[in-house]
């Protein structure tokens, strides 16, 4: 049975329209023909082969489908790095599918292909030490106010010590520079601004902390869209791609358990934007943050049980999510 898509709190763009998502998901244990082939003969369509790699799926039930070996590694400019992509990198390097943007009802559908990967030998983060695979939501803003681009940011700044201890990341992608936690200094800037903070001020802040694309939240293309060439200017890396979504870049994709499922990392995503439609929730957040990390931050343990506490009493913690008692 696939499993519910819980609802955006703003379902809706400023035109009314349904807001959409693109997903990107890795894994290895398949080729990209073969994860192609799957893909078109449960959503249909027609597989084209681009060469370097690369298959699409033209016209499915989601629209295009790409499916390619990670780009990182497929475009990389050193011609060694690309044939050790070929040969050696098979089991090491993951294959992506990545979707157009797609209504949020559209969700399941990308569920169901996900168990059919999975059944015919997709593997996940945890099928190998060095797996470092993971899970993109790109999920558009909702419009382009102030208050519907830097509230979610908030929000994910203050819970996220909590998620990743609700839900700890495995070791091999630990250890990886692709989901980096936000700067402290950062999370006191946004807490300092507060929940009525201009969006210029926010992405001065943002861009002096945290310029740069690896981590949970990366707020680089929204911003972009805005003021491209300042984002361009500050950043660390030249990679960007502007555009009016917030980069949820989750740290896993464990395709091949059974008990994992896409909806229940969509929930992460659901729960940020709860708590940033609640303005009162985010100032007693603001205040339960600055009372545990004072000048100096010794741990975020404190933090994320505190956090946790708090989501609890507003009815957006589940028993899955206690962290109470999770180790440092």
């Amino acid at each position: 049975m696939t499993a519910e898509f819980a609802p955006l709190p703003q379902p809706d763009a400023s035109d009314g329209s349904p807001r959409r998502v693109g997903v990107e998901i890795e894994f290895g244990g398949l080729d990209e023909s073969h994860a192609a082939a799957i893909a078109a003969d449960l959503l249909g369509g027609t597989v084209h082969d681009e060469g370097d790699a690369t298959r699409t799926v033209s016209d499915s039930a989601l629209g295009k489908l790409e499916i390619y070996l990670d780009s990182t590694w497929r475009k990389s400019r050193h011609e060694a790095v690309r044939t050790a992509t070929e040969t050696l990198g098979r089991d090491l390097i993951p294959v992506e599918i990545v979707t157009e943007p797609i209504p949020v009802s559209d969700l399941p559908q990308l569920s169901r292909l996900c168990d059919a990967l999975r059944e015919a030998g997709a593997e996940g983060t945890k099928a190998g030490l060095l797996n470092g695979f993971g899970l993109h939501y790109n999920i558009q803003t909702a419009s382009d106010a102030d208050a519907d681009i830097c509230r979610p940011l908030l929000a994910y700044a203050l819970i996220e010590s909590w998620m990743r201890r609700a839900r700890p990341i495995d070791q091999s992608r630990a250890v990886l520079p692709f989901t980096d936690p936000y700067p402290t200094r950062l999370v006191r800037a946004l807490c300092d601004l507060g929940p009525d903070a201009s969006r210029a001020d926010v992405q001065d802040a943002y861009l002096d902390h945290a310029p740069d694309r690896n981590y949970g939240l990366d707020m680089l293309p929204v911003f972009a869209t805005f003021d491209e060439q300042t984002v361009r200017d500050r950043m660390k890396s030249h990679k960007l791609s502007p555009r009016p979504a917030f980069h949820f870049r989750l740290p896993e994709s464990r395709i091949d358990e059974p008990d994992w499922s896409l909806a229940d990392e969509w929930q992460r995503w659901v729960i940020v934007e709860r708590v940033a439609a609640d303005t009162d929730l985010l100032r007693r957040l603001i205040d339960g943050w600055k009372d545990e990390h004072g000048a100096v931050t010794l741990s975020r343990r404190a933090w994320a049980a505190r956090c946790g506490d708090i989501l609890a009493e507003h009815g957006l913690m589940t028993d899955r999510d206690d962290v109470a008692g999770s180790a440092a």
